[in-house]
């Protein structure tokens, strides 16, 4: 089964350390070696991000973020994992590693 991890920030200046990004590598290395690695990458600021709402035939695009908050989604990793148990130890993890909140979903 595969699982969404995505790493939440607070800060508006969400870049990791030097110290958190060599750790976020070495977690890397590990789950592409174990074979738990499918996909995984950070994220521009929610400062970046722009809004397409085309729900009624008339596109309509602004910028920022479709959500006011103070946490935003930071980076994500997509894993493979045999169940919820081996996914929430990964996202453990990967929340030592990164030094920042992380949410598990498992994709449907």
């Amino acid at each position: 089964m595969q699982y969404l991890v995505t790493v939440i920030a607070e800060e508006a200046n969400h870049a990791g350390s030097a110290e958190e990004m060599a750790a976020i590598d070495v977690f890397n290395d590990r789950l592409q070696a174990e074979g738990h690695w499918v996909f995984a990458g950070g994220l521009a600021g929610p400062s970046n991000a722009t809004v397409i709402d085309n729900r009624d035939g008339a596109a309509l695009v602004t910028d920022g973020p479709f959500v006011e908050s103070k946490e935003f989604m930071a980076g994500f990793w997509v894993l493979q994992a045999p169940d919820l148990d081996v996914a929430l130890r990964l996202g453990t993890e990967a929340s030592r590693a990164c030094n920042r909140k992380i949410e598990v979903r498992p994709f449907l």
